[in-house]
């Protein structure tokens, strides 16, 4: 077994090819809590059909829910386990899309949970994501590092009726990704932590 096989293997994952289409970039899928590999697939296929779709299953429980790093309440996160973890994922996530995906562009689409470990690989690692969907999200670090998101396109999709990753958390994340020079598209939608249409229809046309 090679070194980039060795360390795909390190979570649960399920990898899918387009159907109908030849494959233009990966797109890494992120589940909220609670969820696994294939919560997402749906999602991502109709958001975009020609992608190879690369779906990690988070390796943290809490009471049995699968996370992609720990917390300690809602809205408190571990943010030395966020750095250790952010570090696997992205590792994992460039070996995956070598593998499945050579050469071509990774994208996330995180929702809740996932969209938070999807930005901490944003500001952490800055060369593993060229562009991110992030729906729900809230900064997983109180004071990230200094990034080079140059060239990096975000968008970010929260809720104006979210009571957990409220519009004020969302512009705080806003402004740690327009300062690392994201190219940055920050909406807030007639919404609550749950997913509309409305946010379907943004992160497909961002993703086109």
């Amino acid at each position: 077994m090679d070194a980039a096989t060795a360390t795909e293997v390190g979570f649960i994952h399920h990898v899918e090819a387009p159907r109908d289409a030849a494959p233009r970039r990966a797109l890494l899928l992120l589940h909220g809590t609670g969820g696994n590999e294939h919560d997402l697939v749906p999602l991502g296929r109709a958001l975009a059909p020609d992608a190879v779709l690369i779906s990690p299953r988070g390796k943290v429980l809490e009471r049995g829910a699968p996370r992609f790093f720990r917390r300690f309440a809602e809205g408190m996160f571990d943010e030395a386990d966020v750095i250790a973890r952010a570090a696997e994922l992205a590792a994992w996530a460039k070996a995956a899309a070598g593998r499945h995906a050579r050469g071509l562009p990774l994208a996330a689409l995180g929702f809740s949970n996932g969209a938070n470990i999807a930005a901490a690989v944003m500001l952490l690692h800055p060369d593993v994501l060229d562009e991110a969907v992030l729906l729900r999200a809230m900064p997983p670090l109180s004071a990230p590092p200094v990034a080079d998101l140059s060239g990096r396109r975000v968008l970010i999709l929260n809720g104006l009726a979210d009571p957990i990753a409220t519009p004020e958390i969302a512009e705080r994340l806003a402004g740690q990704l327009r300062a690392a020079g994201a190219a940055l598209t920050a909406r807030m939608l007639p919404a609550g932590h749950g997913l509309t249409q409305a946010d379907l229809d943004a992160a497909a046309a961002f993703l086109r």
